[in-house]
């Protein structure tokens, strides 16, 4: 799956995507996709990176807690 890093629009490509999914994990292995050859691998901050079209990955990729912060926000609203 490709990735976009945000401060500079490369492309990373990531190949574990259970890695990139998991909330339990900060940062995620990848390649940048710079010039005609693939870079060496290296590790992103899940925060710095976007799907190509520019949206965020989904809370729950990034948050652990996101199913406490959801539930609490849902009942706070009753």
């Amino acid at each position: 799956m490709f990735m976009k890093v945000k401060r500079s629009d490369d492309l990373v490509r990531i190949d574990d995507l259970q890695m990139l999914a998991s909330p339990l994990e900060e940062s995620v292995k990848g390649c940048r996709q710079a010039g005609e050859e693939e870079q060496d691998a290296e590790m992103f901050r899940k925060t710095e990176l976007v799907f190509p079209s520019g949206e965020s990955l989904p809370k729950c990729w990034v948050d652990a807690d996101y199913q406490v912060h959801h539930t609490a926000a849902h009942s706070s609203h009753a």
